[in-house]
C-alpha cells in the first residue's frame, strides 16, 4: 500500500462524494452507447495488463496463470453480456393494468440507485471488484470502491486501471485499511455492495441502516454436499476433493460439508484421496504451486486452529492435516467422526478442510442442515431427480447444482447470491442490472 493511500483523509472522501453526489444525475442520464463505451474501456484497460494482474495475484494468493485466468474470464462474460444487452435491459417495461385503471398506461423504469460503495473481498480480490462494477456502471451509477487491503499488490494494480480509466467524479477508488472502510461507511451512499464474510456483513447492513441505503452482501458459508447412495460415488468424491482445494479452499463456494450414505463412505474416502495424490502432489511432496497458499499468517493460524481443536477433542484425520508455516500452505485434509463440540462445525473454514459425515437416512441430513445458516450453495449428486426433488423441498441455499460443484456461479443467465446469512442480493447478467438499479414505477391517466 503506498503513501498516498495511507493519506486519504475524511476531507478528502467527503470531497469526492460531494463530486459525485453532483455528478450521478448526469451519470443516471447516459445512455446505452455511452456505457457501453466505458465497459468497453474497461475492457480494453484489464486486457492490457494481464500480465502485471496475473504477478499480483501470484504475489498475494501463490495463484498461477491457469487459476487466474477464472478472474478475468468472469469479467469479460459480463462485460461482453452488458454490451450485448444493456439497450434491452434499459427499455422501459410496459405491464396491464387492472380495471379501476382501464386506458392508463403502466410501465416499470429502471433508473440508476445512484452512488454506490463497494467493498472487494481477498480472496477473488480482482474479479470480485470488477464484476460488480460492470453492473454499476451499466445500471448508470457512480462508485466509490475500495480494493481489499490483504491482497497489496492486486489492491495496487486495481486503483491503477480505476484512476486511469475514470475521472473520480464518477468513479474514485481508495486503498487503505480498517479505518478507511469505516470512513467510507460513514458517507450517506445510496447502495453498499460487499463481498467477505457474514460478521463484516452484519457490521456493513449496520451501517447502511444508519443511512437507509440499500444492500448486496455476497457472504459465504458452510456449504453441504448430499450424496446419493446409487450416486457415482468415485465421480462425486473426485470432483468435491478437486474444487475443495480450489484457491486453497479459500473460495465461498467450495464444498465443506460432506453427507454420504454410510454404505460409501470408504469408496468416497479413498477416491477423494486419490484425486488429492493426483492433483496435488508431485512425487509426494505437495505442489504448492498447484494448490496455492493462505492469505496470511493469521488466517493460517485460524485454520490450524479448527484442525487443532477437532484433533483434541477426537476427530480422526483421514489425510493430510500438516501445517507449513514458512509457505502458508495447508495440506488437503480429510476430517471424520467429528464431535459435536468442535469449532469446525459452526464456523465456515476457508480452508482445504473436507468434513465427512454418514446418514442412512436422508432425514437425518436435513435435520442436520436445519440447525444450521442457510449456505450459499448445496451440492446434490445423484442420477434421480426425485431425489433432487426432496432436496430442494427440505432444504434452502442461494443457489444449487447437481453433479457438480461451484460451476453454476459461472452461468451468467441464473442469478448469483446468497440468502440471509449467507447474504442478500442477487448479480451476474441482467440480475446485477436490476440489483444495481431501482424499478422505478410510473402510471400514466388522461
Amino acid at each position: 500500500m503506498n503513501a498516498k493511500a495511507q493519506a486519504t483523509s475524511q476531507d478528502e472522501l467527503q470531497g469526492i462524494f460531494e463530486l459525485q453526489r453532483i455528478h450521478q444525475w448526469n451519470v443516471r442520464r447516459s445512455s446505452a452507447k455511452q456505457r457501453i463505451a466505458k465497459l468497453e474501456k474497461l475492457k480494453a484497460a484489464i486486457q492490457s495488463r494481464e500480465g502485471v494482474v496475473n504477478e499480483a495475484l501470484h504475489a498475494d494468493l501463490r495463484r498461477n496463470e491457469e487459476s487466474s485466468a477464472i478472474e478475468f474470464n468472469s469479467i469479460y462474460t459480463d462485460v461482453d453480456d452488458a454490451i450485448a444487452n444493456l439497450e434491452n435491459w434499459m427499455a422501459p417495461v410496459e405491464v396491464p393494468t387492472s380495471a379501476p385503471f382501464a386506458g392508463a398506461r403502466a410501465r416499470m423504469v429502471y433508473e440508476a440507485r445512484g452512488i454506490v460503495l463497494l467493498f472487494g473481498p481477498w480472496n477473488y480480490p480482482f474479479a470480485l471488484v470488477f464484476q460488480p462494477l460492470v453492473a454499476i456502471i451499466a445500471a448508470g451509477n457512480c462508485a466509490l470502491v475500495k480494493p481489499n487491503e490483504m491482497a497489496p499488490h492486486v489492491s495496487e494494480i486495481t486503483a491503477e486501471i480505476i484512476r486511469e480509466t475514470f475521472d473520480p467524479q464518477e468513479i474514485a477508488v481508495f486503498e487503505g485499511d480498517v479505518q478507511l472502510a469505516n470512513d467510507l461507511l460513514d458517507l450517506p451512499v445510496d447502495h453498499i455492495f460487499f463481498t467477505g464474510s457474514p460478521a463484516v456483513g452484519k457490521v456493513v447492513m449496520a451501517a447502511a441502516a444508519k443511512h437507509l441505503a440499500s444492500v448486496t452482501l455476497e457472504l459465504g458459508g458452510k456449504n453441504p454436499v448430499i450424496i446419493d447412495r446409487e450416486a457415482d460415488i468415485a465421480d462425486a468424491a473426485g470432483k468435491v476433493a478437486f474444487l475443495r482445494n480450489m484457491n486453497s479452499g479459500q473460495v465461498c463456494l467450495c464444498p465443506e460439508n460432506i453427507w454420504v450414505h454410510e454404505d460409501c463412505k470408504d469408496e468416497f474416502v479413498g477416491a477423494a484421496q486419490a484425486t488429492y495424490q493426483a492433483g496435488f502432489y508431485q512425487d509426494g511432496e505437495l505442489n504448492e504451486d498447484v494448490m496455492g497458499k493462505i492469505i496470511d499468517h493469521r488466517n493460517l493460524a485460524r485454520v490450524k486452529g479448527y484442525l487443532d481443536d477437532a484433533r483434541d477433542k477426537g476427530a480422526r484425520v483421514v489425510c493430510g492435516g500438516e501445517v507449513i508455516e514458512e509457505t502458508l500452505s495447508v495440506h488437503p485434509t480429510i476430517l471424520t467422526d467429528i464431535p459435536a463440540d468442535a469449532r469446525i462445525l459452526s464456523e465456515e473454514v476457508f480452508g482445504p478442510i473436507l468434513s465427512v459425515f454418514t446418514y442412512r437416512e436422508i432425514t437425518e441430513v436435513y435435520e442436520a442442515l436445519h440447525r444450521q445458516p442457510k449456505p450459499l450453495a448445496l451440492y446434490i449428486f445423484t442420477g434421480n431427480d426425485a431425489f433432487v426433488d426432496d432436496v430442494l423441498a427440505n432444504t434452502t441455499s442461494g443457489g444449487v447444482m447437481v453433479n457438480n460443484c461451484i460451476m453454476h456461479v459461472a452461468e451468467h443467465h441464473l442469478p448469483f447470491g446468497g440468502v440471509n446469512n449467507s447474504g442478500m442480493g442477487r448479480y451476474h447478467g441482467v440480475h446485477g442490472f436490476r440489483e444495481l438499479s431501482h424499478e422505478r414505477a410510473v402510471l400514466h391517466t388522461s
